[in-house]
């Protein structure tokens, strides 16, 4: 794959020996780390015009890195999303990873850098596009190879704005009309999910709680609203333009979350998250839990979630979210 430009930088830094770019990577504290190309709170240069890519071909779909600490909230495009990932980061925080196909919001963000483990997850999707603050000067040559289209705030500037009542780095916002002319379509989401009636069996269940090291996702059944309302950390997650996000399903996912080869300044490992091969799950819809199991064979294939007797589990209508926890 062609490299996109030649604009990558991290955080100011120079060319330096490895070990001292490994160790020198990503700060983990409430901003779980410095994750832009170019400046140390991801300040990405000053806005230029930037016309849609037209290169993004039908059926690829758009994928933002989201913010998800305290600071980073009230997000806004949420609920145009028609996937969110949920996964851990360093220090044991959440961070999001959005996936648009059917809608593309006016704008989204705040956004964040990119991880590892994002290049496995996104590989199911047909050359998507992903919108990402930046990432490690070391991580950058895999995202540059890898089988999709990195669009950084470093490399596609026009596409960003800064929001000036928020605080760096939880102020960048993507525009999501400038990386992608519409919505690739329904087709574009190639994630190996089935849509139908509930299955039978499961049992009621009206609230859910994920924990990870250092985060608190909950989620409660809404009669009203037809989906599940979520709190995180113990407050209401509200959305700048969309209220309260509802996913109709929600999926906790035990995956193995294992240490990368990359750190932090402070030492802090950067945790991958595997998302190919199988494992446990909970699938939450209409008021009720069901029990399935996953599996993805490949990167490039999609992800498969069935009951005890071998069938599929359908999911509802609308936007699903995937919570990615590690398997005991």
């Amino acid at each position: 794959m062609a490299r996109v430009g030649t604009g990558h930088r991290v955080c100011g830094w120079r060319a330096a020996p490895t070990a001292t770019l490994l160790a020198l990577a990503l700060t983990a504290s409430l901003v779980a780390g410095c994750t832009g190309h170019r400046g140390g709170d991801d300040r990405a240069p000053h806005p230029a015009s930037s016309a849609p890519s037209r290169s993004a071909a039908a059926g690829s779909p758009l994928a933002v890195k989201i913010d998800n600490v305290p600071a980073a909230r009230p997000q806004t495009g949420l609920g145009a999303a028609d996937v969110v990932y949920v996964e851990q980061v360093e220090g044991g925080l959440s961070r999001l990873l959005a996936v648009y196909a059917t809608r593309l919001p006016k704008s989204v963000g705040p956004v964040r850098s990119a991880r590892e483990s994002d290049l496995e997850l996104l590989r199911q999707f047909h050359r998507p596009t992903l919108a990402f603050s930046g990432a490690q000067r070391a991580l950058l040559p895999l995202i540059d190879q890898a089988p999709l289209r990195p669009r950084s705030a470093d490399t596609v500037p026009g596409a960003y704005r800064r929001d000036p009542g928020r605080t760096a780095p939880h102020d960048l916002f993507l525009r999501p009309g400038a990386l992608l002319p519409a919505a690739p379509g329904e087709a574009a989401l190639t994630t190996g999910f089935r849509r139908g009636p509930a299955p039978s069996g499961g049992s009621p269940r009206t609230t859910r709680t994920v924990r990870y090291p250092a985060a608190r996702l909950a989620f409660t059944w809404s009669p009203g609203r037809g989906g599940w309302l979520i709190a995180m950390d113990g407050e209401p997650m509200t959305t700048t333009d969309s209220g309260r996000p509802a996913p109709p399903t929600v999926v906790v996912q035990y995956v193995t979350v294992r240490a990368s080869r990359y750190h932090d300044v402070l030492g802090n490992n950067t945790p991958y998250t595997e998302t190919v091969g199988s494992g446990r799950a909970e699938v939450l819809r209409d008021g009720r839990s069901f029990a399935a199991s996953w599996s993805r064979p490949a990167a490039t294939d999609g992800t498969t979630f069935t009951g005890a007797d071998g069938t599929p589990v359908p999911f509802a209508a609308g936007q699903v979210w995937v919570v990615l926890v590690p398997a005991p």
